[in-house]
């Protein structure tokens, strides 16, 4: 069975974005951008809400054609483009996603855990909005968070404030020559 994982990059103060937006913070180097790239490759498909669509798809199709791009940023936008992507969004038209897109217009817990009974890699989940939809239907198997050596002061949190306890068992912590920390985490009935 494959699993959920929810893969983010969030402040030491639990911020994935800033205001306005703000991810300028990020400290992604070719290293890390590197063990994104050896993670993601692996993946069954990309599972997004509409917002992180529209800002990954008005990068990545064209980044590797950038003649400054890195050897990571050129491999990763290869990754993406081919990569099956679900986005739940209820305004994003059908036919505005492209790239092996598929738009779903909510959330149903049945229909997830069909994906997740589908033949392939893992399934990941990016997007605080939508990740606080899938928390709330226990639908998470795991949580890889980078955690970037900053303190962003305001902004969005990962994670919602109003959730349950959710009882995690620490599988990895690795840190990145750039002081990121990766903290990988299991639920403890995880598939």
């Amino acid at each position: 069975m494959r699993r959920i994982v929810l893969m983010m990059s969030v402040s030491l103060d639990g911020r994935f974005e800033g205001e306005g937006r703000d991810i300028t913070w990020h400290r992604v180097d070719d290293a890390l951008h590197r063990h994104f790239n050896d993670t993601l490759r692996r993946a069954g498909a990309f599972l997004s809400g509409r917002v992180t669509y529209e800002l990954m798809a008005g990068y990545w199709p064209t980044a590797d054609a950038d003649p400054e791009a890195s050897a990571p940023v050129a491999e990763f936008a290869g990754i993406w483009r081919e990569k099956p992507k679900v986005v739940y969004s209820r305004t994003l038209p059908e036919g505005a996603a492209g790239w092996h897109t598929t738009v779903v217009r909510e959330v149903v817990p049945e229909e997830v855990r069909a994906l997740r009974e589908q033949p392939g890699g893992d399934l990941v989940l990016g997007g605080a909005n939508l990740a606080a939809s899938f928390l709330r239907h226990g639908l998470v198997d795991e949580f890889r968070t980078y955690v970037h050596p900053v303190l962003v002061g305001r902004g969005t949190p990962l994670f919602p404030p109003d959730g349950a306890p959710v009882p995690l068992r620490l599988v990895e912590s690795r840190t990145f020559g750039n002081g990121v920390v990766l903290l990988r985490h299991e639920r403890e009935h995880a598939p």
